[in-house]
């Protein structure tokens, strides 16, 4: 397996160059995967994108996580909980990814649960024309079988995993070695970006 050093807005206008190329599709959705630098990349991605004709809309999985009355229901730092309870996937399909699939409304909601308030966000649905991307960035999202036409995976080493994230999220470690075990994010992804030092990505070359 071979790795080409790269840069997060090269990498944003590669991807956004892939996206231009799919031919007849509606909508494609697209998720940027990892535990840190996804909002990175997914907002870097959005200005190509619309330079090349193809109107963006972002949304980030933190605003669609399940109320803490649920996600805590094991307690605040349960790594189980953390990876498989956290995220409203049914709210994700249901308002984010159904009504881009084919002959769907384009109507998208942005952001479904404010966790640091712990309520609904109520805000409005956002139309998406055809011919337009969504980027969704997240944690732990492949995997599930979510709808997506192209995924992206930051991985991480379990050592640059432990110094990157913050310290007061290491309780969450088990979380992400699960998933690097049971789904092997690296080996499903689309694309595969080693992240371990941020001002060096390295992309995986096409086999």
């Amino acid at each position: 397996m071979k790795y080409r050093p790269i840069s997060f807005p090269r990498l944003a206008g590669e991807l956004a160059e892939r996206i231009l190329a799919m031919p007849g599709r509606e909508w494609v959705r697209v998720a940027v995967d990892g535990a840190v630098d996804t909002q990175v990349l997914a907002d870097a991605m959005a200005d190509p994108l619309r330079v090349g004709g193809r109107p963006a809309l972002r949304v980030s999985t933190t605003d669609f996580l399940r109320p803490a009355s649920l996600r805590f229901e094991r307690g605040r730092r349960d790594p189980d909980a953390r990876y498989s309870d956290w995220l409203d996937e049914g709210g994700l399909r249901r308002e984010v990814l159904d009504p881009l699939a084919p002959g769907g409304s384009g109507l998208v909601l942005p952001a479904l649960w404010d966790a640091g308030r712990d309520r609904a966000t109520r805000l409005d649905r956002a139309p998406l024309p055809p011919g337009g991307v969504l980027i969704v960035d997240g944690e732990l999202l492949l995997g599930r079988g979510l709808p997506l036409e192209l995924t992206v995976h930051l991985a991480l080493s379990a050592s640059a995993l432990r110094r990157r994230l913050p310290e007061d999220e290491h309780w969450a470690l088990p979380a992400y070695e699960r998933y690097d075990r049971d789904v092997r994010p690296a080996e499903v992804a689309d694309v595969l970006v080693r992240a371990d030092d941020p001002r060096h990505p390295a992309v995986r070359e096409a086999a």
